[in-house]
């Protein structure tokens, strides 16, 4: 049996639901699985933040459809206790995952980031643990850039200030005046940089983290929405 977390679940045929699910050691694993009825029910586990060992079989419904089916799923430990904003960022990293992880890419490394990220949001919000997490997740997908080494090959400088450069990494710009990061054009803190690889953000670091890690997301995401981040949205009024 192997340790997991359901990203999400839809109805599938009458008592069913095809589950997403994040596995430790595999990645991405959609399955099918009853829900069953009464005490044997799995309702009550089957939902987000739900540490879970689960075992697998493959079916020949399941495997035609391209998915693995579930034969046994218990409780691993309680729920992670997220509430307010670390509930809502739960909600976010689970909907990265859906969007961005597909089954193929195995993701194996991505398992433990996401528990330890859930386990930092349970203690209290943080935005630091989100941007860990997309680090993670971009560092997976073979879309995040070196943070040892500006383009140039010189190793970065907690004093100088950085602008992206899409395929070429963080170029050293001279700027008199501190900017904002926007849209990939403004300046990134090399103190920022460095805390980043560190996961040692500060305060004054996390404007520039989380609009580092909006552009680097927005083309692998395209033009749809994250719908978790309306929770945010609706939240904040």
């Amino acid at each position: 049996m192997k340790r997991g977390y359901v990203l999400h679940h839809r109805p599938f045929r009458e008592s069913s639901v095809i589950v997403n699910l994040l596995i430790e050691g595999v990645g991405r694993v959609d399955a099918i699985t009853r829900m069953g009825s009464g005490k044997r029910s799995i309702k009550s586990i089957l939902q987000p933040f739900q540490p879970l060992i689960i075992q697998f079989s493959a079916q020949s419904e399941a495997k035609n459809l391209g998915l693995k089916n579930i034969t046994q799923i218990e409780s691993a430990a309680p729920a992670m206790p997220l509430t307010g904003d670390s509930l809502y960022s739960g909600f976010y990293l689970n909907e990265l995952l859906v969007r961005l992880l597909s089954v193929e890419h195995q993701a194996e490394g991505l398992f433990l980031a996401y528990h330890r990220a859930l386990m930092s949001l349970a203690k209290g919000f943080c935005s630091s643990h989100l941007r860990y997490f997309e680090m993670a997740l971009l560092l997976e997908l073979g879309a995040f850039p070196s943070l040892n080494y500006d383009s140039q090959g010189h190793e970065l400088e907690a004093q100088c200030s950085y602008r992206f450069v899409a395929q070429s990494g963080f170029l050293p710009v001279v700027q008199t005046k501190e900017s904002s990061f926007t849209h990939g054009k403004g300046c990134l803190s090399g103190a920022m940089l460095l805390a980043l690889a560190s996961h040692d953000l500060q305060t004054d670091h996390l404007n520039q983290a989380k609009g580092l890690m909006r552009y680097l997301l927005t083309p692998l995401l395209g033009n749809k929405p994250l719908l978790s981040r309306q929770l945010f949205t609706k939240n904040a009024q």
